[in-house]
């Protein structure tokens, strides 16, 4: 019996392309190199890594340029190796979900890439990502992300932060002015990082990356592709910036993993650590209609070898799916429901007031209202809480 069990839960929480799970090449091949030392683990090839994460039942990959096309590849090996990928995902069925460009790992991005103080580098930022968009629509990703690695500073005289602004949105204006001149299906997005490589970056955060878009040239074509481990690493809620991102209407994209708080980006396993902000945040995107990938940004350990770096994505897909579970019990849980009517959560989404009217206004300054009165009531907001921790802990 116990056996027959352990099958069907096994079955239960196998992913499936259906679950839209994907991954970057960069993760599954990450070689547990660090700043103090050496790789621990041989080079995956791309195509191997499509492979073996269409056997676990992902259903896609994304990708730097630099992860397929080493940066100094002629045209014609950079056709032949764009050319075999495109064999492998169609022998696989597994799609590239999102493309983006390296524009922090060669030295010539020391100063940043768009917003480099030698006008050439930015040149070359620009052409790069060019290509590189090229190399994204040819192999259909339908999103395209930037993520600013090199983009701030660690000295504050050295750059004017108004004049990196209008270099970082010139840039992207161009770009979508690119991708609109070749009719590329393609969005882009921004990936917003407070810092690490540099000191201080800029647009550090969800909020900053949104008030930017809102001032470039097409604001409809530009979204967002924010980061579990970035807005932790601020000591921001990961859960509310990206609810923040689904009111603006602006997630095109997502990159899951675990972080704790306070640390440099250290990209662990999905769900590894916060389970209780992972689990609001996985109740979230299966709540709202947001259509697009579930993307692990995230690698395995340094002591790992390379059957542990299947370990590792195999954990990222089934702890998805075993909060996706959780979630619907929430919503299926007596107790619950009357926890959060004890709380009047319901009652948050009614209007307060309605549109300003002359006479609406009168009769609210009128209505009785006594502080004292209203200050009474308790929210029960440990009752809800505790069930929350129950749920997760497999006590209900």
């Amino acid at each position: 019996m116990v056996l027959v069990e352990s099958v069907a839960n096994s079955e239960r929480y196998r992913p499936t392309r259906a679950d839209k799970f994907s991954f970057g090449l960069w993760t599954v091949g990450n070689s547990g190199r660090d700043p103090f030392g050496e790789a621990t683990r041989a080079r995956v090839d791309p195509n191997d890594s499509v492979r073996h994460l269409a056997e676990l039942g992902a259903f896609g990959i994304s990708m730097h340029d630099d992860d397929l096309v080493p940066y100094d590849a002629t045209p014609a090996e950079r056709d032949q190796i764009v050319g075999r990928l495109r064999r492998t995902l169609d022998e696989t069925g597994m799609v590239v979900s999102m493309a983006t460009t390296n524009l922090f790992n060669h030295p010539v991005f020391k100063d940043g890439a768009f917003t480099s103080n030698d006008r050439g580098v930015r040149r070359y930022a620009i052409a790069k990502t060019m290509r590189a968009i090229d190399i994204g629509a040819e192999l259909g990703a339908p999103v395209y992300v930037f993520w600013g690695g090199r983009e701030g500073v660690e000295a504050m005289a050295a750059k004017r932060p108004a004049d990196a602004l209008d270099r970082y949105r010139e840039a992207i204006d161009f770009l979508c002015g690119y991708v609109l001149d070749r009719k590329y299906a393609m969005r882009l997005a921004i990936e917003p990082k407070p810092n690490e490589p540099r000191g201080d970056a800029f647009l550090p955060t969800v909020g900053h990356a949104l008030a930017f878009i809102g001032s470039l040239e097409h604001p409809e074509m530009v979204g967002l592709n924010p980061e579990t481990a970035h807005e932790t690493m601020s000591g921001l809620s990961f859960y509310h910036a990206v609810a923040q991102t689904l009111w603006h209407g602006k997630l095109f994209h997502i990159d899951l993993n675990g972080q704790k708080m306070g640390r440099y980006d250290q990209d662990l396993r999905f769900g590894s650590e916060g389970i209780k902000d992972t689990f609001f945040l996985v109740k979230l995107l299966e709540e709202s209609g947001y259509q697009g990938p579930r993307h692990f940004d995230a690698h395995a350990y340094r002591v790992e070898d390379a059957a542990g770096v299947w370990d590792f994505a195999a954990g990222c897909m089934r702890t998805y799916l075993l909060l996706r579970e959780k979630a619907r019990q929430f919503a299926d849980d007596p107790e619950i429901a009357a926890a959060l009517m004890a709380a009047s959560v319901a009652e948050l989404a009614e209007p307060t007031v309605g549109a300003y009217s002359a006479d609406a206004a009168a009769a609210l300054r009128s209505a009785p209202g006594d502080p004292n009165v209203l200050a009474v009531r308790g929210y029960h907001n440990e009752r809800l809480d505790q069930l929350v921790m129950e749920l997760l802990m497999g006590a209900r």
